[in-house]
């Protein structure tokens, strides 16, 4: 059987999967989103009497990418492939997604803004880079911006005052449902833009972040982490895995390691540029080794130490569509994203008890205060701790040996 390399989530498919077997040749039907379309897509062991029958029905056509027959999913196109394969010796087989409804995500319409506040916009994002703002902080401040200045419309930019950002807040954020860190965000903006364009009579020193909320990240244990590895079959997405868990790493400082900056005789990684354009070392552990060899033997990377088929750097979504499926294959139903190796990383250093200082260090944290989240979420001084339960179960059974009442579980 064959299955779907890639599937690009603003489309829908409907997929074939087909097996030679002694009597029919079995089919498998499966609905998905390909090329922002809801398709039918048919995958099966190659068989050229099938291929040409495929042929002859109009809107059918090869994917590259899904590798399989796909045809738009309309109740007209189903009711031409049951009456073309039902009177075939065909064993139909329907995918669990026939059944279910696909929504697909609304196209985003262009931004309505006039010319003179386009070219505010764009002195706006030359003044960030002469900030010497990252790229990805660019891009969020100027999205957040370029939203507040369509939502107000024809109103002059002089005449922008706080209350214009408390509706943007009330009429924009709160029906995305955008979170507390993403209205923060856009608050940073605004500040940002006042300082940029003084004229307006937005008043910063009014103008409030909400608090930043308190959440615990979410973490791995030590035998979920091996069981996550163990369930990694492909070398390359194992290697990856290891290393972005044994260092710390963010994903992207992941994707932009070069092969250059591993010192392997010193067991160490260079890490340059990271979140705040600072660098780094950290330490490569020694039972990485090996992998790291059999990966490098296997794909031979030029420049970087993961890259993409077509070299450059390594997709993003790759990695957490491959770790999605790892976690699936190790039977781990919690949320976990590559950021949550790194939690786990700095949660069993803790738990070893390496100092936080070391910690902070190696993760890269500015400041102290965020490295001591991990701290309520390290069960090393936690578990030393008896529950009043225990304690008050413990003295009953010390003053009375023969009352076997005091057993919480009834036996």
């Amino acid at each position: 059987m064959f299955f779907a390399k890639k599937i690009t989530k603003n489309k829908r498919y409907i997929c074939f999967a087909m097996n030679s077997l002694p009597i029919k040749t079995y089919i498998l039907l499966k609905k998905i989103v390909h090329h922002k379309e809801v398709q039918l897509v048919l995958f099966f062991q190659y068989d050229q009497v099938l291929i040409n029958k495929i042929k002859k029905i109009p809107g059918f056509k090869w994917s590259k990418s899904l590798r399989g027959w796909c045809i738009l999913y309309t109740n007209e196109n189903i009711n031409l492939f049951k009456k073309e394969f039902t009177k075939e010796a065909f064993d139909l087989k329907y995918h669990d997604s026939i059944y279910q409804k696909i929504k697909l995500k609304p196209v985003k319409k262009p931004r309505v803004i006039s010319d003179n506040n386009k070219s505010v916009l764009r002195a706006f994002v030359k003044y960030l880079k002469g900030r010497q703002y990252s790229e990805s902080t660019i891009k969020t401040y100027f999205t957040f911006t370029a939203d507040f200045i369509e939502y107000i419309k024809d109103k002059p930019l002089d005449e922008l005052n706080n209350r214009d950002v408390e509706k943007f807040a009330e009429d924009v954020m709160v029906p995305r449902k955008y979170s507390v860190s993403t209205y923060r965000q856009m608050i940073s903006a605004v500040k940002l833009f006042k300082e940029f364009y003084p004229s307006c009579s937005i008043e910063n020193i009014k103008l409030k972040r909400p608090k930043k909320s308190r959440i615990l990240p979410s973490i791995l244990s030590q035998e979920e982490i091996l069981n996550l590895l163990r369930n990694t079959k492909n070398l390359k997405h194992r290697a990856i895995l290891a290393l972005i868990y044994s260092c710390g790493l963010r994903i992207s400082e992941l994707i932009n390691l070069e092969l250059k900056d591993i010192h392997v005789d010193r067991r160490q990684l260079l890490l340059k540029n990271s979140k705040g354009r600072k660098d780094r070392y950290v330490i490569l552990a020694e039972s990485f080794l090996p992998l790291l060899s059999n990966y490098y033997f296997s794909y031979k990377p030029k420049i970087y130490f993961v890259e993409g088929q077509k070299g450059g750097k390594y997709s993003t979504a790759s990695i957490r569509q491959f770790l999605k499926k790892s976690c699936k294959a190790a039977n781990i139903n919690k949320r976990v994203t590559p950021h949550t190796l790194r939690h786990s990383y700095a949660t069993h250093l803790l738990e070893n008890g390496i100092g936080l200082r070391y910690i902070q260090e190696l993760l890269g944290h500015s400041k102290p205060e965020t490295t001591m989240i991990y701290t309520h979420v390290a069960k090393k001084d936690l578990l030393q701790i008896k529950s009043p339960l225990d304690m008050a179960l413990k003295k009953i059974l010390e003053t009375d040996k023969n009352n076997t009442n005091v057993l919480l579980s009834g036996k």
